[in-house]
């Protein structure tokens, strides 16, 4: 090995770059979250390679899955990158450092948050935000169990008190057309598996209404959900802002009931938590009460 190889420092950047990879499972989002183009983040994410002589990532079409090599640098790159903003913290007076781990809904994670933290993050550059996409459910057992900081949750307008409300918004049933929902038999339903807000939403409505239906598409993922929508598959239940424009929402003359309006809540662990997150949560809550004011 040369003296030159043996002595080769990091780019940091390029670090950054592959958590934010790892983490988003997606060129395009890692390069939103930096402020970079797709383009940028592959070429960085290439130098890094190079550097490392290894393979970080294999590639398909949809995401990227990490290597044996990227597993195990990736814990040592959130250290890395953890002590470095420590560093650069301390040196400019600057005490809101550490890391925040959030949890959202992938659905409204997707439409309303990439904005909202993105500010937070060139806001406060010595935080590092880890964000985990999962079902309500999940995401309260992470939240017990000490896996997260903050999580926002869906939750029932009249149900239990779930933290602070900080969204709102009518619930609209979505399809590609009123042809499998006017067909005989059961409604055909795009849906989320158990346990899932949603779900039981559309569930409890055609119920109450005496109506039958199917699942007939069940898939953890959003963009798994819309495409079956886009064929044809059935009908789902989604907020109306997240309805996708190439979708139909289906009004009351389709013959599906009225729906409740959703919610989502932000709520803490018991006890103390990070300056660091406590300050996110503050940011959450302005922004998104500002956009809530725009739509009214």
């Amino acid at each position: 090995m040369s003296e030159r190889r043996r002595f080769e420092t990091l780019d940091l950047d390029l670090v950054r770059t592959f958590v934010a990879i790892a983490e988003a499972q997606n060129f395009t989002r890692a390069g939103e979250r930096l402020g970079l183009t797709q383009s940028a983040v592959s070429l960085q994410l290439r130098r890094l390679e190079t550097t490392l002589g290894t393979t970080l990532f294999n590639r398909d079409p949809r995401r990227v899955v990490l290597t044996a090599d990227g597993e195990g640098l990736l814990p040592q790159a959130r250290r890395l990158l953890r002590l470095n903003d420590e560093i650069v913290s301390g040196l400019r007076g600057d005490d809101l450092a550490g890391e925040v781990r959030l949890g959202a809904p992938e659905d409204f994670a997707t439409l309303y948050l990439p904005e909202v933290l993105g500010a937070f993050v060139r806001a406060h550059p010595q935080v590092a935000m880890t964000v985990t996409c999962d079902l309500t459910l999940r995401l309260l057992e992470g939240l017990r169990d000490g896996a997260f900081d903050l999580v926002l949750v869906k939750r029932e307008p009249l149900g239990p008190d779930m933290g602070v409300r900080v969204w709102r918004e009518p619930l609209v049933w979505v399809g590609a057309d009123t042809a499998a929902i006017n067909g005989p038999g059961p409604i055909p339903l795009v849906l989320a598996p158990s346990p899932c807000v949603y779900r039981k939403r559309a569930i409890a409505a055609l119920e109450a209404r005496g109506r039958t239906w199917r699942a007939a598409y069940t898939s953890p993922s959003l963009a798994g959900q819309q495409a079956a929508l886009r064929a044809g598959l059935g009908a789902t239940v989604l907020p109306r802002d997240m309805a996708p424009p190439d979708l139909l929402i289906l009004g009351e003359d389709s013959g599906l009931p009225p729906l409740a309006d959703a919610e989502i809540a932000l709520m803490r662990p018991r006890g103390a938590i990070p300056a660091a997150a406590e300050q996110l949560a503050e940011h959450i809550l302005q922004a998104l009460d500002r956009r809530t004011q725009a739509r009214g």
